[in-house]
């Protein structure tokens, strides 16, 4: 590294150079990392945390894949790619998921390769589970609800060697005079030290924006950095209105910020939802009964939330005793329900809904390209199409994987033909960025745009976030976390209010039907020459 003039007075700056930066070290980001580095690319990995942290450790479920002779009879690759698309709600790019489903047999094996250990049934074969929206058993799992710690282990530990910045987190991109992104500002450490990593190539593996809201099942982490950095840098998001809640966090009163995640597989194994009076929450709701998708079981447990007689009622209960076993086959969701007094051997699981996943991020090709060069974007940041109005149960560490690799795998064939010319890019002065302080924002979002949404209350919201905002310099991370999450708040706002129909987990109250006449089709957001989100030419190539 090298000193660099800092544009913050009171410190000194530096500067590192690479041919690819990763920014995150979950699941997609590692698998980018550890592809690059095969390929002779000069990797460089950014993380805000110790490299084991962020969101893939605490992934419970599984990998949802059809492995070759270890199928249920019946399953195959087309009854995958159906059971996506139809808990998409007619958003999903059918391309986009037939190549991500396809690539996933082969992405579990070099993963299995890279160490991962995942359970195995008594005769050998690796252990399946079914989830919500799935119609066979398919979801291979680690450690029984750990699935996410051990692919979290096994990429860490193949990991060393990667040059790592920890404990540093992305301010903005640097732009050539060209368009071109050529490397990211950075704030390092307890200081905040600015710096800048110069690279031929960013690829963001940031994850989601869980943080939006009060309660989630995201770390403190999952902020929407990468998103707001791809806006400012000029990229296009979309499918930013869905945002998918988990049926099933742990119920505890008044809590924030992180929530123990009772895993679907419960369900899967024969767990029911059932109210304060004890009657099945999903009775007659769906089909599939307590296994529909994720967005059809949230919104059915709010409803009946708010049909208790007085309102009184803030959860429902996971009824869970008759699995024997449990805290065998579930040893994470058992030690959480340890530590809140609760035994789901002998009575039920308190559960809530809350922020899980988001669905839509930065517009990406099936290579994880986006519009602006030297720019990818690959997991939860990114919109690949495979999700559409809502995600199917373990696609997420699936796409991981297989995006990872491409994306990669993208960037070296761009620089071998030339695509993406070494260029230095300009440190410009810090910025400046509109802020709203986070519990404003999640106060704000959690009643007005969580689950259940209305025009009026949705124009609450924003008009309160226009009158709270105060505009800052991004010199602490608190500072960059928090813009990050009013740029999102305010995309994720402008995209649902302009969605005026109910479709996947985006729901409102004031217009609750789906309307494939005029909403088949996903909204393009980007942002104006003033800095705000607005809806851009729809996307129509490719959506099912």
């Amino acid at each position: 590294m090298s000193p660099l003039v800092s544009d913050h007075e009171s410190k000194t700056g530096w500067e590192a150079d690479a041919d690819v930066v990763v920014i995150g070290s979950g699941v997609a980001g590692l698998t980018a990392a550890l592809r690059a580095a095969e390929l002779g690319l000069r990797t460089l990995v950014v993380t805000k945390g110790h490299l084991s942290d962020g969101n893939t450790r605490w992934a419970q479920g599984g990998v949802a894949v059809v492995l070759p002779d270890e199928a249920d009879e019946g399953d195959s690759l087309d009854a995958h790619v159906s059971d996506t698309l139809a808990a998409g709600g007619g958003l999903c790019d059918v391309e986009a998921v037939r190549a991500i489903v396809a690539d996933g047999p082969e992405a579990v094996r070099r993963l299995r390769d890279r160490g991962a250990r995942f359970d195995a049934d008594d005769s050998g074969r690796l252990a399946r589970t079914r989830e919500g929206g799935h119609s066979s058993f398919r979801v291979i799992h680690a450690g029984g609800d750990a699935t996410g710690a051990e692919v979290q282990r096994a990429l860490s530990a193949a990991a060393d060697g990667l040059a790592v910045l920890e404990h540093h987190v992305a301010v903005d991109a640097l732009t050539a005079p060209s368009g071109q992104v050529c490397g990211v500002r950075v704030l390092a450490g307890p200081d905040a030290t600015p710096g800048v990593v110069r690279a031929r190539a960013v690829v963001l593996a940031t994850g989601g924006l869980g943080q939006l809201y009060r309660s989630t099942s995201n770390p403190e982490q999952a902020t929407g950095d990468g998103l707001a950095l791809a806006l400012r840098a000029g990229a296009t998001a979309a499918d930013l209105e869905f945002v998918q809640f988990h049926p099933t966090v742990l119920y505890t009163p008044e809590a924030k910020g992180r929530c123990p995640l009772v895993t679907e597989a419960v369900r899967g194994e024969g767990a029911v939802l059932v109210d304060a009076a004890g009657r099945r929450v999903m009775e007659g709701v769906h089909p599939l009964g307590d296994l529909a998708p994720r967005d059809v079981v949230s919104a059915a447990i709010t409803r009946r939330l708010a049909s208790a007689p007085g309102g009184v009622d803030d959860h429902v209960y996971l009824d869970a005793t008759g699995i024997a076993g449990f805290a065998e086959r579930f040893p994470t969701v058992a030690a959480a329900c340890a530590a809140a007094g609760v035994d789901p051997a002998r009575e039920p699981i308190p559960v809530v809904p809350a922020a899980h996943f988001a669905c839509g991020g930065v517009i990406t090709d099936p290579h994880g390209r986006t519009v602006v060069p030297g720019l990818y974007a690959v997991g939860e940041v990114a919109r690949t199409g495979l999700h559409g109005a809502n995600r199917l149960a373990s696609n997420s560490l699936l796409e991981g994987l297989v995006m990872g690799r491409r994306a990669v795998e993208a960037v070296a064939a761009d620089v071998a033909s030339g695509r993406l010319p070494r260029e230095r890019g300009i440190a410009a002065p810090v910025p400046r960025a509109p802020v709203v302080s986070r519990p404003v924002v999640q106060r704000l979002m959690s009643r007005y745009a969580a689950i259940g949404r209305d025009a009026d209350g949705m124009a609450v919201a924003g008009s309160a976030l226009d009158v709270s905002t105060q505009d800052v310099p991004l010199w602490t991370v608190e500072a960059v976390e928090d813009a990050a999450l009013t740029l999102v708040a305010r995309a994720v706002l402008a995209a649902a209010s302009a969605r005026e129909e109910t479709r996947g987990c985006h729901v409102r109250h004031d217009r609750p039907e789906r309307d494939d006449r005029r909403w088949l089709r996903s909204q393009t957001v980007r942002l104006n020459p003033s800095g705000q989100p607005v809806l851009a030419d729809p996307i129509l190539e490719g959506v099912a």
